[in-house]
C-alpha cells in the first residue's frame, strides 16, 4: 500500500486527484494539503511514500519544495504550465501531469512509481550535506544545514545564525522552515527555528545555543518539551 499526499490549493484539481487515487487499489489517499508549509509540518510526523505536488502554490512554489526532499519520497509534478517539464525531470520527478488530467494519463504516472523503493520514514530526514542558496547582497550564498545555529525573524526577512557567521535574507521565518524542511529544524516560537544538534542546555522558557538564549513560545511550549525529552 502506497500512502499519498495531495498538495494542491485548487478545489477542483484536488477534487480530480482525490477520485482518481481511490481507483487504484494500491494507493491511499492520506490527507490533501494546501501549501508547502502544512506539508511540511505534516511530513514531519506522517509516513508517506508518494506526492502529488501542484508547481504553483502560494508563497513556496512546488517545485523549490521538491528541491528540497530529492529521493525521498516519490513526486508526481501536477500544472497547468509545460515549461517546467525539464526542470521537472532534472529533479527526478517520477511523472509530470499536464491538468486537466485525464485519467489515463494518471494511470500512466502511478504506473512508473517504483514499487521496490523503501518505505519513507514517517520524517523528513537530515542530510548532513543537504544545502540551499539564498540571496545576499545580490549575490547568491550557500548554507549548510549542518552548520546553522539558529534563525530569527525580522518580519519579511531572516536572519540565519550559522557556526561561522550571520546572513540575511528577504524571506518570511514560515516560508524559510518549509523551504529548508529538515528534520533537525524546529520551530520554538513565531520568530525562531533552532538547530536541534546545536542546543547546548535547555529549559521551559528558553533554548542555549553557543551562548544564545533562544525564547521559547508560550504555544510552543509543549512540542519543545517533548522534543527535547526524546
Amino acid at each position: 500500500m502506497f500512502n499519498c499526499l495531495i498538495i494542491e490549493d485548487e478545489p477542483l484539481a484536488t477534487e480530480i486527484l482525490r477520485d482518481y487515487i481511490k481507483e487504484v487499489s494500491d494507493f491511499h489517499l492520506v490527507a490533501v494539503c494546501r501549501d508547502v508549509m502544512s506539508a511540511t509540518e505534516y511530513l514531519r510526523s506522517h509516513k508517506i511514500d508518494v506526492l502529488f505536488v501542484d508547481i504553483h502554490l502560494p508563497k513556496v512554489k512546488g517545485i523549490d519544495f521538491i528541491r528540497t526532499i530529492q529521493n525521498q519520497y516519490q513526486v508526481i509534478l501536477t500544472t497547468a504550465y509545460n515549461q517546467y517539464a525539464i526542470e521537472g525531470y532534472n529533479l527526478n520527478v517520477v511523472d509530470y501531469l499536464l491538468k486537466p488530467i485525464e485519467f489515463n494519463r494518471f494511470l500512466q504516472a502511478i504506473r512508473k512509481i517504483n514499487r521496490n523503493q523503501p518505505i519513507a520514514g514517517v520524517a523528513i530526514l537530515a542530510q548532513k550535506d543537504h544545502f540551499h542558496f539564498f540571496n545576499v547582497d545580490k549575490k547568491q550564498v550557500k548554507v549548510f544545514i549542518k552548520d546553522i545555529l539558529y534563525i530569527e525573524s525580522l518580519k519579511d526577512y531572516v536572519k540565519i545564525h550559522t557556526i561561522k557567521n550571520h546572513l540575511v535574507t528577504k524571506l518570511q521565518i514560515g516560508e524559510l522552515e518549509s523551504l529548508l524542511a529538515s528534520a533537525n529544524l524546529f520551530r520554538v516560537h513565531k520568530s525562531y527555528v533552532i538547530n536541534l544538534d546545536k542546543v547546548s542546555a535547555y529549559s521551559a522558557s528558553y533554548i542555549e545555543i553557543d551562548g544564545h538564549e533562544i525564547p521559547v513560545g508560550r504555544s510552543y511550549k509543549e512540542l519543545v518539551m517533548k522534543q527535547m525529552k526524546r
